[in-house]
C-alpha cells in the first residue's frame, strides 16, 4: 500500500461557509426533472442549467450555455487564474459534472422523487447520489469563495454537461468536438463517482476514481427463416439469438487486475492482514460489503443481456430477433473482451455498436492526487484513501480525448450501514446532509491547494 500523505496542521477557519448553500442547492437541482430516457423524449436540461447559469452570474462569474440539440444545454465557465501567488499554476483544471438524470418510477418511491426532500438527515431524489449531490457542493464553494474573494490561482473551467447518462454524445461529446477552445491549456480533470467513503473492518477507506471500463452497448440480431409457429423450424432466429444471451450472460469472465486495482486491493489485504493476489481478488472485494456489487465489476470484463425483442404473433417464427448488451471492458483487455465475446455470440449473430466508448485508467500519483488525499484527511485523520476502477461510465471518456488527466473526486462521508452504490440508478436515491456538508468543506480544503 503507498504511503499516505500525512493530513496538514487545519488551516484557520476562512471567513466564508463552503457548505452554507450546499444542501438547498442540491434540493434545488432535483426539482429540476432532467430525466434523460436516451433518446429525443425527456425534459432535458434547459431549465437546470440557467439556474446554475444564474448561480454562478449572480456572484460575477460569466456562464455560457451550449445547447446541442432542443433543452439539451451545458454550461461552461472560467474561473480564477490570477496566477500571481508563490505556487500559480497557469495549466488549468476543469471540474465537471452532469445535469441530467436516469428516470424514476414515482409509484416506487417513498418520496416523490423530484421533490428534493429532506427527511431523517438526508436530502431524497432522483440525482441526490448521481450527480447532482456534486454539482451542489461545486456551486457552494465556488459562491462562497468567489464572494469572499478567494478565487485559485490556477484557472479553473467549470462545466456541468447535458446527456451523460445516455453516453455524453449531446453533452460532454458535444463541446470537446465543436468547442475545445473552451478547455485550451487544461491538463487535469475532476468529475464525478469518487471520494465517497466505504468502511472495510472498522476503518473509512475513502475511493478516488483512477479508472474507468469501456463501454460497449451492443445491439445483437439473429435472422432465421419465417415461417408457421405449428412446423419444424430448424432456422429459428428467436433459438439462434436466446441461446447466444444465454451464453453471453452465463459467462464467468476472468479476474484481470489493472494497476488502479492492484493499489486498491493491497490497501484491503493490508487490513485484511493478507498480500493481494489474482487468487483471492474477488474475497478481498467482498470485504467492501454493499460496495462489492461496483468493486466486484472492475476485476474482470463484464457482458450483461439488457433487453430481448422478437416476433408479433404467437403461432409465427419471425424473420428476425433482437437483444441489447451491456458490455464493459477493463483498460488494457479490449481484445480480450471481444475475441470472447463473439466467440459466445456463435454463428448467425451479427452485432452492432450503440455506443462505443474507450476505458481510460490515470496514473495515481501528482500534486492533485496529493491534494485529494490531504484534503479528505484534513477532515477524517483516521481513513484511508486509495484509488478504484469506476464500472460504469462519466464524462471524463470524452474530455479525456482532449489530454486531460481525470478522476473522481466527489467527497462523502458515509454512514457504514448505508448501501450507497445500491442507490445508483435505484429506488429512494438519496445523500446525507452530514455528508452534503462533509463534501463542501473538503472540496473547499483542496481548490485551496490545486
Amino acid at each position: 500500500m503507498p504511503d499516505q500523505p500525512q493530513p496538514q496542521d487545519p488551516r484557520p477557519t476562512p471567513a466564508y461557509d463552503p457548505a452554507a448553500e450546499v444542501v438547498e442547492v442540491c434540493r434545488d437541482l432535483i426539482r429540476f426533472d432532467t430525466s434523460n430516457y436516451g433518446d429525443a423524449e425527456g425534459p432535458g436540461e434547459r431549465k437546470a442549467a440557467e439556474y446554475v447559469a444564474g448561480l454562478l452570474a449572480e456572484v460575477g462569474i460569466e456562464p455560457r450555455l451550449y445547447e446541442s440539440a432542443p433543452g439539451r444545454t451545458s454550461v461552461v465557465a472560467h474561473w480564477g487564474g490570477s496566477g500571481t501567488g508563490p505556487h500559480a499554476r497557469h495549466d488549468a483544471l476543469l471540474l465537471h459534472g452532469h445535469l441530467d438524470v436516469v428516470p424514476a418510477a414515482a409509484e416506487d418511491w417513498q418520496v416523490d422523487p423530484f421533490s428534493g426532500e429532506v427527511q431523517d438527515g438526508y436530502v431524497w431524489g432522483r440525482g441526490a447520489v448521481d450527480m447532482k449531490d456534486f454539482d451542489a457542493m461545486l456551486l457552494s464553494v465556488v459562491r462562497a469563495r468567489q464572494r469572499a474573494g478567494q478565487a485559485p490561482e490556477r484557472p479553473v473551467v467549470l462545466c456541468f454537461t447535458a446527456d451523460e447518462e445516455a453516453g455524453g454524445h449531446q453533452g460532454a461529446q458535444v463541446l470537446v468536438e465543436e468547442h475545445p477552445e473552451e478547455f485550451e491549456g487544461v491538463t487535469e480533470a475532476v468529475g464525478e463517482v469518487g471520494g465517497f467513503s466505504t468502511t472495510v473492518r472498522g476503518r473509512r477507506v475513502y475511493l478516488v476514481e483512477a479508472a474507468e471500463k469501456g463501454m460497449a452497448w451492443m445491439r445483437l440480431t439473429a435472422r432465421g427463416r419465417a415461417g408457421h409457429g405449428s412446423m419444424i423450424n430448424d432456422d429459428n432466429a428467436v433459438t439462434r439469438l436466446a441461446s447466444a444471451v444465454a451464453r453471453i450472460g452465463a459467462h464467468r469472465w476472468p479476474v484481470r487486475l489493472t494497476p488502479t486495482m492492484e493499489v486498491l486491493l493491497a490497501t484491503v489485504g493490508e487490513l485484511a492482514g493478507v498480500e493481494a493476489t489474482p487468487e483471492n481478488a474477488r474475497s478481498l472485494v467482498e470485504e467492501f460489503g454493499g460496495a462489492t456489487r461496483m468493486l466486484g465489476a472492475v476485476i474482470s470484463n463484464s457482458a450483461n443481456p439488457t433487453m430481448l425483442s422478437g416476433g408479433y404473433k404467437v403461432n409465427v417464427i419471425p424473420t428476425e430477433a433482437t437483444a441489447h448488451i451491456d458490455g464493459r471492458f477493463l483498460p488494457g483487455y479490449e481484445e480480450e473482451f471481444f475475441d470472447t465475446l463473439r466467440e459466445l455470440m456463435g454463428d448467425g449473430v451479427e452485432m452492432e455498436f450503440l455506443s462505443h466508448q474507450q476505458p481510460w485508467e490515470t496514473p495515481y500519483d501528482g500534486d492533485l492526487v496529493a491534494a485529494m488525499t490531504r484534503s479528505i484527511l484534513a477532515e477524517d485523520d483516521e481513513a484511508l484513501v486509495a484509488p478504484y476502477t469506476m464500472s460504469g461510465g462519466t464524462d471524463a471518456k470524452h474530455f479525456r480525448k482532449l489530454g486531460m488527466r481525470s478522476y473522481g473526486f466527489a467527497p462523502l462521508r458515509l454512514p457504514s450501514d448505508l448501501d450507497f452504490t445500491a442507490l445508483f440508478h435505484g429506488v429512494d436515491e438519496r445523500v446525507p446532509v452530514d455528508a452534503l456538508e462533509f463534501g463542501a468543506r473538503v472540496f473547499d480544503r483542496f481548490l485551496g491547494e490545486v
